[in-house]
């Protein structure tokens, strides 16, 4: 089957997890991010288009 390429964002985890609640911790966990200053790249979708911003303030993203 062939992939479909699309637009790709970069985030990157750049403040920490510990006392955030659980369902932003899902999302930062949904986005591929393990640590602090660890980046993904993720399709540019409309659901991770909403989990980067539910948990912006603890991420930086470049489109």
């Amino acid at each position: 089957m062939a992939q479909q390429e699309g637009k790709k964002i970069k985030v990157k985890l750049v403040k920490s997890l510990i006392g955030t609640k659980p369902e932003h911790r899902a999302c930062v966990r949904g986005l591929g991010l393990r640590r602090l200053n660890s980046t993904a790249e993720v399709l540019d979708t409309p659901a991770n288009r909403g989990m980067i911003n539910k948990v912006s303030y603890l991420l930086k993203s470049e489109g």
